[in-house]
């Protein structure tokens, strides 16, 4: 090894082990600095979404609770879904602080807290559509959802099973950067029909019946929704997940749901991640 691979590769080390105990400390940095800067999708009511100039939402009344156990202040920033993982990687806040569905490839890469929500994804469509009540009515139809997101993932498997069985499949895939577009581009009849996860699309529909209506779901299959620390963050993703599980036993996970849904999703007493996962 010439002197100077030898400079490089120390230089990499070193990186590397620098990296690493500024994301192992991150809990002893909340807890000296009694603060802590998370990461929102402030664009997916009901969870987290803009009113009045301020975050609020299921996911913003928890977090409040969690920052008064933790006795923290918070600063949460707004950030498009495509930005909330890579962001958290750059070190750019502390956590995810954002409904992140759990998938076999995430668990494996992020440390999930204990879930807030339970989904599985559902077609959203105009209220007044009657040509839409399945996934085989999406044969041919302009579908749409968001960029980057488990309802994509299923998106595409509702498209690819349509094919598979002999047909065209959608005629096309639209794609958006946050699900507020997607409705505006439905309701203006730009797309037929949204994939969507089911507390989001009930909650709208509750919201905006003569609007939209729910065509059936896309996949049976349930999914759990949870927030998200970097891999070396489990102590501080434990702490958190702590927290969450009192709030359940105690009933106030189940009434914020009650409040910002309208019903409730039964959470789990373990054994919520998908094999493999941190």
């Amino acid at each position: 090894m010439n002197r100077l691979s030898h400079v490089l590769r120390i230089a990499c080390v070193t990186a590397s082990l620098v990296a690493t105990g500024a994301h192992a400390n991150t809990l002893a940095k909340i807890e000296s600095s009694h603060q802590v800067t998370v990461g929102t999708e402030a664009a997916f009511p009901p969870f987290e979404f803009v009113q009045d100039g301020r975050i609020v939402g299921y996911g913003k009344d928890i977090l409040d609770l969690v920052a008064e156990r933790l006795g923290v202040s918070v600063e949460q920033l707004d950030v498009p879904f495509s930005g909330i993982l890579p962001g958290l990687d750059a070190s750019k806040f502390d956590f995810v602080a954002t409904s992140v569905g759990m998938t076999e490839e995430r668990v494996k890469n992020y440390a999930f807290t204990y879930p807030i929500a339970v989904s599985s994804e559902v077609i959203l469509k105009r209220a007044d559509d009657g040509s839409i009540s399945s996934v085989a009515n999406l044969e041919g139809k302009v579908v749409g959802t968001q960029l980057g997101t488990t309802t994509q993932e299923e998106a595409e498997k509702a498209n690819a099973s349509l094919k598979a069985k002999g047909g065209k499949g959608f005629a096309d895939l639209k794609l958006y950067p946050s699900f507020p577009e997607a409705y505006l581009a439905l309701t203006s009849g730009e797309i037929d029909a949204v994939v969507q996860s089911m507390p989001n699309a009930a909650a709208l529909t509750k919201e905006k019946p003569d609007v939209f209506a729910v065509a059936g779901p896309v996949t049976d299959a349930q999914r759990y929704i949870a927030w998200v620390t970097r891999a070396s963050d489990t102590d501080l993703r434990d702490r958190i997940s702590v927290i969450l599980k009192e709030l359940r036993d105690s009933g106030k996970l189940y009434e914020l749901q009650q409040k910002w849904f309208g019903f409730t999703m039964a959470l789990p007493d373990g054994d919520y991640l998908p094999a493999g996962g941190i």
